[in-house]
């Protein structure tokens, strides 16, 4: 008997287009930092705010997710994490102050859900054989939506300096956030139509007593019509797991004892460990904060845009490469290699932003005169300064801050001597080594390493605590790049991530090829 993949293939990649909608959403924001924030006049907190509020939002939405997920289904859930997305496009780019730009994000955060359920229910549809590449498919989405976003963010710029009439006649040229934000709107309304033609899991759908609506499920996956057990080969029952699951919900409760359990204590700790370690290697501080890094290298405003092109490029051959390894090299040697890689790199660029020194000269500061009133930089000409932090110190003490935080991306330009290339390539190769390895099999670990039966509630707190940091690393960024300086900025995520790597190495199992009630009994055993 011939066993169709091809719908449930189609299903995960409809569902991982979620991931998409999360990185426009992500990194589209990093675009419109500078514009927003000097429309509305806001200070650095202020601007993390607005960068943070998804994080904040999607702490909330967590709450709740794994009880929804587990009581609707997985399906419903990811219909209602949709209409969020589209709701928070059209609220934001209709945003008229700061409160209503951050509750917009805010609501926006609570579909950040996307990527748990995501995972949760690709996971579920998948074969052991498939599910590495399928689940993996989310982080492939991902940063296909951050590479849009930079190509979006960078185009959109460069057409608002363009002078063109119709730019001026749209207004693009005055609020260019609202563009870049706008962007997500008609992706987001497209995949909540989407998600009307996938089928429900079948597992969460016996594990709730729903036996033969499961099986049909079942066959909707597989290219067949099987009514009943009795018509379904016993390997796909079991490749699916649907033998064990019958009635196998649990109330939340229940579903709290169960995941604190000791059968299941070791699997809930290397859930958190892993949840902590993606967010803390700094990667969403680059992501959302892409063009502000890169303008630390002297390049410019528009020269830190196009930089993050090549990241969001990099980024999306990374992951096709992941693609491609990870069920054949094991998730623990990729995990494990990629967090050596990475911490590697963000030790270089450390030591690249460590050489940098900042001068800006008289001649410099005529050429910047007809931007701003750069004669007020006069007391900082010829002064050399090792770190950045007290050049931009200064540069707030003699313009102002407001200011000097509109105008550094052209001051940085003009001041720093930087061994550029050096701090490039470095964060171009902790992306790859992220993008590669670290990124899509935190997914596909959290898919994996719990039981249907608590596997809404686990991942849910597993996705919990990633978020919690996330939204940490995103809220104090800008406040660590103006009192750490950018250096030791990538050397705290660093020692973080090499920290890390000791506590996976021994905690780590390796879970290619085995099914879920495999990898439960291995947790068990150990």
């Amino acid at each position: 008997m011939v066993i169709s993949q091809r719908r449930a293939i189609i299903s995960a990649i409809i569902v991982a287009l979620g991931g998409l909608i999360f990185g426009l959403d992500a990194a589209l924001i990093s675009g419109g930092i500078r514009s927003f924030s000097t429309e509305f006049g806001l200070n650095d907190w202020q601007s993390s705010s607005i960068v943070s509020a998804p994080g904040w939002g999607v702490l909330i939405a967590l709450i709740v997710t794994g009880v929804v997920c587990d009581k609707i289904g997985r399906k419903n859930t990811l219909l209602v994490i949709a209409a969020l997305y589209l709701v928070s496009a059209i609220a934001s780019v209709a945003a008229t102050s700061f409160w209503s730009l951050f509750w917009a994000r805010f609501i926006g955060g609570m579909a950040f859900t996307s990527l748990s359920v995501a995972s949760m229910y690709i996971g579920e549809i998948s074969p052991p054989k498939l599910r590495g590449k399928l689940v993996s498919i989310l982080q492939l989405t991902i940063v296909i939506g951050l590479s849009a976003a930079f190509f979006i963010s960078y185009g959109i710029n460069h057409l608002s300096n363009s002078g063109a009439d119709w730019v001026s006649n749209i207004g693009m040229d005055k609020s260019i956030w609202r563009w870049m934000l706008g962007a997500e709107i008609i992706p987001a309304l497209l995949w909540l139509i989407f998600l009307l033609f996938i089928p429900k899991s079948p597992r969460w759908l016996m594990a709730s007593g729903k036996r033969q609506l499961a099986w049909q499920s079942l066959g909707k996956l597989t290219g067949r019509k099987w009514e009943n057990e009795n018509d379904v080969p016993t390997e796909i029952i079991s490749d699916y797991g649907l033998d064990k699951l019958h009635d196998a919900s649990l109330g939340l409760l229940a579903s709290l004892k169960e995941l604190f359990s000791p059968a299941l204590r070791l699997a809930l700790i290397v859930g958190i460990v892993v949840a902590i370690t993606q967010p803390i290697t700094g990667m969403n501080a680059i992501t959302f904060y892409a063009p502000i890094v890169f303008e630390q290298l002297g390049g410019g405003t528009e020269t830190a845009l196009a930089q993050t092109i090549i990241v969001g490029v990099l980024s999306v051959i990374a992951t096709l490469i992941s693609l491609f390894f990870i069920d054949r090299i094991g998730r623990r040697p990729m995990f494990l290699g990629g967090l050596a890689i990475a911490a590697i790199f963000l030790l270089m660029s450390w030591y690249g932003f460590s050489q940098a020194q900042y001068k800006i000269t008289m001649e410099q500061i005529a050429t910047l005169s007809g931007t701003f009133d750069a004669s007020t930089l006069k007391p900082m000409a010829g002064v050399v300064y090792d770190s950045d932090v007290a050049f931009k110190a200064d540069l707030v003490k003699n313009l102002g801050f407001d200011a000097a935080r509109a105008n550094e991306g052209a001051i940085l330009k003009e001041a720093v001597s930087i061994n550029s290339t050096l701090i490039f390539v470095s964060i171009l190769g902790f992306i790859a080594a992220y993008q590669g390895t670290i990124g899509p099999i935190l997914w596909v670990l959290f898919s994996e390493i719990f039981p249907t039966r608590v596997r809404g509630l686990a991942i849910t707190i597993c996705a919990f605590i990633t978020s919690t940091f996330s939204v940490l690393v995103q809220q104090f960024f800008s406040w660590q790049l103006a009192e750490w300086g950018a250096g030791n900025i990538f050397l705290f995520y660093g020692v973080c991530v090499l920290i890390c790597l000791a506590l996976n190495y021994f905690l780590l199992p390796e879970t290619k090829n085995k099914t879920i009630e495999e990898i439960e009994a291995g947790f068990i055993k150990a």
